[in-house]
């Protein structure tokens, strides 16, 4: 009996420290997306010579706007949950769950730090650790084109209708660009580890840290891009065209909707974590061996490194939402298909050259 507990501990200590990662990231992606809400009303404000959000206020307090997060999770709570008549109900509820948690799921997948030695045992801060990472986010961001689709087709409206074959032109054209650029990186790294691709990175060479975006910046560039189409955030919010009263999720109110919306803020963070990965060192830090930190201090560094980094992808982001007009839809795909693609792979030809040439 003692050997099988002493066998079976170990197996409970890792499920039960899986299922804790795992809550933590989905947690994080959550907040931050509420988080996001409110960046995205104050950095426009910035931008425009405005104030944002600022009435919302518990005892006179107002603290930035901050409140609006609080008000508006209240608001869409209690709004009535509407289905169109005409529309299929059981596919019209169903379509904002499976794009919400296919960009939920992708989190699970992203190193927010190293592998850490403690109680005689390694622990690994990825959520999910994949040998095939990159292959498992890719593959969920997919997933999330069949919500899109199934909103527009279950809404019983041509207009929902016409958006959802839009996001889903949109979203296949630029998964087809950022599987062409990340190849360029991966093959450099020659894994699929997003773990192992971020501890590649943390080389460096008289001094010069060689991430993703020192060796391969015409991939940074495109992929950042392209991960922006992917999320159908403004310069590329094309299905939801509200100029045009045209969106995939016309037809939905309260909490669906705020699923909608969440959606694409959490597909916003994926993109950030996967840039932060890919080209910007993952968790490392410039001169970090010069601290003298180890064990659980030098993997929390890590985790608030991977997080700031994070963070400041998700500042460019928005900044580029704030900046950019709308592009038209011919545009848009042209720029998927006719210009994106095109580097990536001339991207992806020369990078295996060199490799062959230098490695």
């Amino acid at each position: 009996m003692m050997a099988c507990c002493e066998t079976a501990c170990p197996l409970w200590v890792d499920a039960a420290f899986s299922a804790v990662k795992i809550a933590l990231a989905m947690g994080f992606g959550l907040q931050t997306a509420a988080f996001l809400t409110w960046v995205e009303r104050k950095q426009s404000a910035v931008l425009q010579d405005r104030i944002g959000a600022n009435r919302a206020s518990i005892f006179g307090f107002k603290f930035l706007g901050l409140f609006h997060i609080l008000s508006d999770a209240i608001k869409m709570m209690t709004k009535e949950d509407f289905a169109p008549p005409q529309g299929l109900k059981p596919w019209h509820t169903l379509a904002p769950i499976i794009s919400m948690c296919a960009a939920l799921m992708c989190l699970s997948a992203l190193p927010f730090g190293a592998s850490v030695e403690l109680f005689g045992r390694s622990w690994n801060l990825t959520p999910i650790p994949l040998e095939y990472g990159v292959i498992y986010v890719l593959a969920l961001l997919s997933v999330g084109v069949h919500g899109v689709v199934m909103a527009g087709w279950a809404s019983g409206s041509n207009y929902a209708l016409l958006g959802g074959l839009r996001g889903a032109a949109q979203m296949i054209s630029y998964e087809v660009a950022m599987l062409a650029i990340v190849a360029g990186p991966l093959y450099l790294y020659g894994t699929l580890d997003l773990a192992q691709a971020a501890a590649w990175q943390a080389r460096t060479w008289h001094g010069l840290p060689l991430w993703g975006i020192v060796l391969q910046p015409l991939a940074f560039i495109l992929f950042l891009t392209a991960g922006a189409a992917e999320t159908k955030r403004a310069p590329f919010d094309l299905p939801e065209g509200e100029a045009e009263i045209v969106g995939y999720f016309v037809e939905y109110s309260g909490m669906k909707f705020a699923m909608f919306l969440n959606t694409d803020f959490l597909e916003s963070i994926v993109l950030a974590g996967m840039t932060t990965t890919l080209f910007l060192g993952g968790w490392h830090l410039p001169g970090q061996s010069h601290l003298g930190l180890s064990g659980p201090l030098l993997a929390a560094l890590g985790v608030v490194v991977f997080v700031t980094k994070l963070m400041g992808v998700l500042w460019l982001l928005m900044q580029i939402r704030w900046t950019l007009p709308r592009f038209r839809f011919d545009q848009l795909l042209d720029l998927g298909w006719k210009n994106i693609l095109p580097l990536a792979l001339v991207n992806l030809l020369v990078t295996a050259w060199a490799v062959h040439l230098f490695s």
